[in-house]
């Protein structure tokens, strides 16, 4: 956010913390790639929320750190979608244009196929949210998922939006239920804030962890994490 790594809590973003100290986004990444980062996960809240783009920290990242990464953020059109992969991005995160413009989603799974798309699915008390985390979609957590994987989404970025930036642990739950479905690879985020939080997650059956916060508060070390996988 304003071409800073960031991290917010509950989505708000009155309540950021910066990192300006770390250095730029760029370099921020190149340390997680030096402590044994095999993929990143990048968001650019402006434009997410409507409020601008860090496409120039984004592709700066790309260009120097050439560790595989997914981006997610304000991504609401084809051209976007393209621009970003063509960047040289592994993997687009969908979340806003797949509930409101779902043949966007569709055809961007056949030209670019499903392991270069991921949908977010951002709940708050089960209900699917967009627009930056501003709006309620109708649809409960469940429906959604259910929907997407009859279009052929393979890959979902779950993010319980109350725990986001909390360090009060994960929504084991949830992440179990949505688990369970077969040919899938559920990512989950939201609350992690020790080592024993990814041990519980292992057991849910979720595919892999967006970890951020915890991280980068000390609370623990990114090769301690790996060697939990």
């Amino acid at each position: 956010m304003n071409g800073q790594v960031v991290r917010l809590q509950q989505g708000n973003p009155e309540r950021a913390t910066y990192y300006s100290g770390l250095g730029s986004a760029a370099q921020v990444a190149e340390c997680w790639r030096d402590e044994g980062a095999r993929y990143l996960h990048v968001v650019d809240l402006d434009a997410a929320m409507d409020l601008g783009n860090n496409r120039p920290q984004i592709f700066e990242i790309v260009k120097s750190v050439g560790t595989p990464m997914e981006v997610g953020g304000g991504i609401r059109t084809a051209g976007d979608i393209r621009a970003m992969l063509g960047l040289g991005v592994d993997r687009v995160i969908l979340g806003t244009v797949a509930l409101e413009k779902p043949e966007i989603l569709v055809n961007s799974l056949t030209e670019f196929g499903s392991e270069r798309i991921a949908v977010a699915l951002d709940y708050v008390n089960d209900r699917v949210v967009i627009r930056g985390w501003k709006k309620d979609t109708g649809y409960s957590v469940e429906n959604a998922l259910s929907r997407f994987i009859e279009l052929g989404v393979q890959t979902f970025l779950m993010t319980s939006v109350s725990r986001d930036g909390l360090l009060t642990g994960p929504d084991l739950e949830t992440l179990a239920r949505c688990a369970e479905h077969k040919f899938i690879n559920i990512l989950a985020a939201g609350g992690v804030g020790n080592l024993e939080d990814l041990r519980k997650l292992r057991t849910t059956g979720v595919k892999g962890v967006v970890v951020g916060k915890a991280l980068y508060e000390g609370h623990f070390k990114l090769r301690e994490a790996l060697s939990l996988t």
